[in-house]
């Protein structure tokens, strides 16, 4: 699963990194950003890569109460396709979430101890997204997203059986297009992130703190 994950990157390497065009927010980054929060996506928008911010968790279309949305934060990548919560935004409405890593939490007996997990090369990286706008009874637009996970690496394995998916840096591009429809090739870039490509490292719990975001 992913619960927690940091964005600490300045705005102006997230811009290049992601090749961003147009940035449709205000940019607050976070160190431990925790479903329910608003969080950061690039989408493709009239041809242009676009830095928006939506709530995580994720509400579909003909949901009839936002509440759902507090348990949808993931989506699995095997049943991504056929979930009617899913299916629609897989097809139209995909995105990159940009972090710097990500938490997951060692059980020791009673006791959990968190590791943050991040790639290599230090850079940042972009999860695998979807994303939906849901209309409230007072028909406010409210636009959420998830994370898709699948089964965890070899490195991520003893701490935890799942893990987000991290789009390949060359495959970004693809994934975000909103006329590609080719659900073989998509589905196939759902895989787990090369371990020998990512490190771990132990975190002091009291260094969790919940980290405030954009809207709050």
């Amino acid at each position: 699963m992913c619960g927690r994950f940091v964005l600490l990157t300045d705005l102006t390497i997230i811009t290049e990194s992601f090749n961003i065009q147009k940035v449709a927010c205000d940019y607050k980054p976070g160190n431990n950003i925790s479903p329910g929060q608003q969080i950061y996506a690039v989408l493709r928008k009239d041809s242009q890569n676009t830095l928006v911010n939506f709530r995580w968790g994720l509400i579909p279309a003909w949901a009839k109460d936002s509440s759902i949305g507090n348990k949808m934060f993931n989506a699995r990548a095997e049943t991504i396709a056929e979930k009617t919560s899913f299916n629609n935004a897989f097809q139209k409405r995909r995105c990159l979430i940009p972090a710097d890593g990500f938490y997951e939490w060692h059980k020791l007996g009673k006791m959990k101890k968190p590791f943050r997990f991040s790639l290599k090369s230090g850079e940042p990286f972009g999860f695998a997204g979807l994303y939906e706008k849901w209309l409230s009874p007072e028909k406010e637009p409210i636009h959420t997203c998830t994370i898709i996970t699948t089964e965890a690496n070899e490195l991520i394995q003893p701490i935890h059986d799942r893990m987000p998916i991290i789009v390949k840096k060359e495959l970004e591009d693809v994934w975000i297009d909103p006329d590609n429809h080719n659900q073989k090739e998509l589905l196939a870039m759902l895989q787990p992130y090369p371990s020998e490509e990512m490190m771990m490292s132990p975190v002091e719990p009291g260094l969790l703190h919940k980290s405030k975001m954009v809207g709050e």
